[in-house]
């Protein structure tokens, strides 16, 4: 994952990625038909590794929704190196499913499961009455929206967009809403 998000899935070389894993070159080959293979195995490892830290902070102490959304959309954002690679991986798959109809389903489902688990914060918020009702899955495409355009600027280095303003920016966009303060 590290060395595809550092030189990009087109120019890492796949002995260097056997090098680093420690494994023969032919074995890679043997496990992944294609680079495509190969991105699409990184970023559902990415997803998962990412998705485990997410949840493991987040179910600490079982915080409110509010909080909780405060916490994804900090932990979708490019914040350290961890999270930088992860965006660098998606970046690369937004280009090549732009390119490559093949790998638009990767991405389709990818997108479909970070939808859900934003769906259900925010479900569950309003169910418990710390969100304001609204449309879940309008809310929800909406914050990732926020996300993915914000973040794309903390990950270019904007200097117009640090992740602070990131942040703020798009809390004050779903707060209103979801009848939460700014």
């Amino acid at each position: 994952m590290r060395l595809i998000a550092r030189e990009g899935i087109d120019n890492v070389r796949i002995a260097r990625i056997a090098t680093e894993a420690g494994v023969s070159a032919g074995l890679v080959h043997y496990h992944f038909a294609s680079r495509d293979a190969l991105l699409e195995e990184a970023l559902e490892h990415s997803y998962e590794r990412a998705g485990d830290l997410r949840l493991a902070a987040l179910d600490e102490g079982r915080a409110a929704a509010p909080q909780r959304l405060a916490a994804m959309i900090d932990q979708c954002l490019p914040s350290d190196r961890s999270l930088r690679d992860d965006w660098v991986l998606w970046v690369e798959l937004w280009l090549r499913g732009a390119r490559d109809p093949a790998l638009r389903p990767v991405a389709a489902r990818l997108y479909a499961r970070l939808h859900a688990w934003f769906a259900e914060t925010i479900a569950d918020g309003i169910a418990a009455g710390e969100l304001r009702d609204a449309d879940v899955k309008r809310m929800t495409d909406r914050a990732l929206a926020l996300i993915d355009g914000y973040g794309i600027r903390v990950l270019t280095e904007d200097p117009e967009m640090p992740i602070e303003r990131a942040r703020a920016e798009i809390w004050a966009a779903l707060a209103p809403d979801l009848g939460l303060d700014e």
